[in-house]
């Protein structure tokens, strides 16, 4: 018997799967050409409306994470910005598959360099709509996998993952890929082990394989042994699993009986919809990136946005972070383009710098903030300055809304800690409101590592003492100044890190919401 075959990855969602591997690279898809330029441009056009159909027909079923991300790629599909460079290179004499494959390769490309892990991971999506219209020009269909399999390739399709039966086991084993992904996020949400960054492998591995998403790895072609011990991980972590359950509902309290703030993070209002309330202490990161997409956000749909999530927290704090954009974002009148974006106009940088814009969702915020409990921060503060000129124009729009009779608020403001010239030296902030530490940037700044990049993803550990030492500087600066400090990184819900950030002085968490069980039931065994 050959020896077994060891990779290490990235854990993108948590669980074990034993399984017979079911290979994703894409198989070559061949097109027939059509005698005419009008046939062409009628070919493509039919394959991005059936496309479309496909995708809402999967909506018909979908639950609703599942249905934002179909609604977003339709919405690509009948953005003409998105089709109208293929449909041109048609008119021009190219056939119908290599105008589209062209346009769209275009397109990820511009994902794929993204400085910014949350652009990157969208190329999936890119690459997902890039396949179903090529799928429908060639007529081609996928193989079907057998049940339980492990998924292993470059990446995985959203619409793939959706079309498959996880009921009975199985999970995903990705050479690229991205924790921060669409297929992650819903794998996360619906108990499927998955792990990314796996790098490519030396063979063309075939047989059963042992996937260990709590720690990030696979096993290819194992041995008797290596099946036994990882059939007890795996029973050891649905127990584990199964007890965390007991927590959710119940306040975290330490072994030693002191409580912990357990908020959740939210990148869209839609999320709260699934979420029971009394399970979590309110929202300590709302991303607001999601309004910024192909076009800018007018006043009332921010309000609206923000007014339900305060709503549905009924007095529980809601924390929103202003528009954490980057340089390299394609949001049309907003972002530039630039050499280093992601140590470049970002944050609230950006912001600063279009304050016609930013003033538009200080206005959405302020008028929100009556229906609630409101918290602003601003992200990537660096200076004190920076700080002082958002606050300046807080009061100014404030200022002018109730000039106008308008009915408004001023939240709290206070800011993400994730450059580390603010977690070194916090003094300078000492006027503001709060303080939330973004371990996953604080975290790649002090590591100079990518969380994302599998090369260099082992050097990117919150628990590395230089970053602990941060982290409980700033908590003991935020204890003695009676400033609030909580953490709404990854990390928070990271059962391994959380002991951890509890000896460093934390006493608030923000955590995805589906890790909320398993923070809870891992803050119960922590003796602090």
């Amino acid at each position: 018997m050959s020896e077994p075959l060891r990779l290490k990855g990235i854990s993108a969602s948590a669980g074990y799967a034993e399984g017979p591997l079911f290979h994703l690279d894409r198989i070559a898809m061949r097109y027939a050409g059509k005698a005419t330029v009008a046939d062409e441009e009628a070919a493509l056009e039919t394959a991005i409306g059936i496309a479309t159909g496909r995708l809402a027909a999967l909506i018909e079923t979908a639950d609703r994470d599942a249905a934002g991300i179909l609604e977003f790629q339709i919405a690509m599909l009948e953005d003409g910005a998105l089709t109208g460079p293929a449909l041109a290179a048609v008119s021009s004499g190219q056939p119908a598959d290599v105008a589209w494959r062209q346009a769209l390769d275009a397109e990820i490309a511009g994902y794929e360099t993204s400085d910014q892990e949350y652009f990157r991971a969208r190329a999936a999506d890119m690459r997902d709509i890039r396949d179903q219209v090529l799928r429908a020009l060639t007529e081609e269909s996928e193989n079907a996998a057998p049940a339980g399999a492990i998924f292993y390739g470059e990446d995985i399709a959203p619409t793939r993952f959706l079309e498959t039966n996880w009921s009975s086991g199985g999970g995903i084993a990705l050479k690229a890929g991205s924790a921060a992904s669409h297929v992650a996020m819903l794998a996360r949400s619906r108990g499927v082990p998955m792990v990314v960054g796996l790098g490519a492998s030396p063979a063309n591995p075939v047989g059963i394989a042992l996937l260990d998403a709590e720690h990030g790895g696979i096993v290819l072609k194992p041995s008797k042994a290596e099946v036994e011990a990882f059939r007890l991980l795996s029973s050891s972590f649905a127990a584990r699993r199964e007890k965390a359950e007991i927590y959710l509902r119940k306040p975290a309290v330490t072994t030693a009986g002191t409580a912990i703030r357990v908020q959740v993070n939210i990148a869209d209002p839609s999320d709260v919809d699934g979420i029971d309330v009394s399970t979590c202490d309110g929202v300590g990161l709302m991303r607001t990136e999601f309004l910024f997409g192909k076009t800018l956000p007018d006043e009332e749909t921010q309000y609206r946005a923000y007014r339900k999530v305060l709503e549905w927290a009924g007095g529980k704090p809601v924390t929103i972070r202003t528009v954490d954009a980057g340089g390299d974002k394609p949001v049309p009148g907003f972002t530039v383009e630039e050499g280093n974006p992601f140590l470049g106009l970002r944050g609230i940088r950006l912001s600063l710098a279009r304050p016609e814009i930013f003033g538009v969702q200080i206005r959405a915020l302020l008028r929100a903030a009556v229906h609630g409990n409101l918290k602003v921060m601003f992200p990537m503060i660096a200076v004190k300055d920076e700080y002082e000129r958002a606050a300046a124009l807080f009061a100014e729009e404030q200022a002018g809304l109730a000039a106008r009779g308008v009915v408004q608020k001023m939240p709290p403001l206070g800011i993400m800690v994730e450059v580390p010239s603010a977690a070194i030296a916090p003094e300078a902030f000492a006027d503001v409101a709060f303080f939330s530490i973004g371990s996953n940037d604080l975290t790649q700044y002090v590591m100079a590592a990518a969380r994302d990049n599998a090369s260099v993803a082992h050097l990117n550990s919150v628990r590395h003492p230089a970053v602990l030492r941060l982290i409980a500087s700033v908590a003991a600066f935020g204890r003695a100044q009676k400033i609030p400090v909580s953490l709404c990184g990854d990390a928070g819900g990271d059962p391994a890190s959380i002991p951890a950030l509890l000896e460093a002085g934390l006493r608030d968490l923000s955590v995805a919401p589906a890790q909320l069980a398993m923070a809870k039931a891992a803050i119960a065994d922590v003796s602090v």
